[in-house]
């Protein structure tokens, strides 16, 4: 295998195999990311047998120190390797060890006591009104069955309209069709809220239901998929990488994308910062907060409209 030659004995090659097959066959991950971690453990254990002067075996994995994981991801930062690749080697390696830990293969706690990078906190950068109106468009000339493009275009408006998880939407059942005024979401910890339903996203519901060639018993789930099952995240996701080529957009326009760009759109309009809270369905204001980074120039115009101090 790729990197290991020259550095690694066959027992670990064969380890490392287990795990790159089991990551690829239990848990779905992509070829990407499958090929990403494998150059993470042959990268480790290169540095592992130069920094020992010995070839990499199971033994040498059973003795990994603090010292030596933190040694690596010195090495690594000395040569321009950014914290967050740091982070997702560390990432990988813990998913390595813990695999060798479960199948009797090699035990070692070392990764538990090395913590991963501190990455700097960014903002989220919201669609522009605009780019996000494209998108919404371009989903409704959707190519494919009509019907589809009628669900992207539904989905999409909703996620955007009211600040949706992924999950949460592709979570939902024809019973809430006709919708209302108002949207009851079951989000994160089974806690539910309530958001406001504009008439933008009923309409493109209903035009999707009207559209859609499966049955519609309340129990049936409201998005589904070309064989009508409940509608996968992973079809969104490649869907909207198809637009966001089409359209120019940059390669962070995911479904997520459009709830921080709801957000931060509502926020420019004036609305309150705890009643987005309460929509978004934050536990925390101070998840909330993080979108008042995108728009300082907003939130001084209300204060210095709103604060007393400010007016006089």
């Amino acid at each position: 295998m790729a990197g290991f030659a020259g550095v690694a004995d066959g027992e670990t090659l064969r380890a490392v195999t287990a795990w790159l097959d089991w990551l690829a066959d239990e848990r779905r991950a992509s070829a990407h990311t499958i090929e990403a971690y494998r150059r993470d453990a042959a990268q480790f254990v290169a540095f592992l047998a130069r920094h020992h002067g010995a070839l990499c075996d199971l033994a040498l994995l059973a003795a990994v120190t603090p010292s030596d994981l933190r040694g690596f991801l010195a090495e690594r930062r000395g040569r321009g390797v950014e914290h967050a690749s740091n982070a997702r080697s560390l990432s990988a390696l813990r998913g390595l060890f813990r695999f060798f830990d479960r199948n009797g293969i090699v035990v070692n706690h070392a990764l538990r006591q090395v913590r991963s990078p501190r990455l700097p906190k960014t903002a989220p950068k919201p669609l522009s009104p605009e780019d996000a109106a494209s998108l919404l468009d371009d989903a409704a000339d959707g190519a494919g069955a009509p019907w589809i493009a009628a669900r992207d275009m539904a989905l999409l408006t909703l996620l955007y309209g009211c600040g949706l998880r992924i999950a949460e939407a592709l979570a939902l059942d024809c019973r809430v069709v006709p919708l209302g005024e108002t949207l009851t979401v079951l989000g994160k910890g089974r806690k539910e809220r309530v958001v406001p339903v504009l008439p933008a996203v009923g309409e493109a519901i209903a035009a999707y239901m009207d559209a859609r060639p499966f049955a519609r018993d309340k129990s049936a789930p409201l998005f589904v998929g070309a064989r009508g099952k409940r509608l996968n995240p992973g079809v969104v996701q490649k869907r909207l990488r198809d637009m966001r080529a089409q359209l120019g957009l940059p390669d962070t326009t995911t479904p997520h994308k459009l709830r921080h760009s709801f957000a931060t759109h509502l926020l420019s309009g004036g609305a309150d910062l705890r009643a987005i809270q309460e929509l978004l369905g934050h536990a925390s204001l101070s998840t909330t907060q993080r979108y008042t980074d995108v728009d300082t120039a907003a939130l001084m115009a209300a204060y210095n409209r709103a604060h007393p101090r400010a007016r006089s």
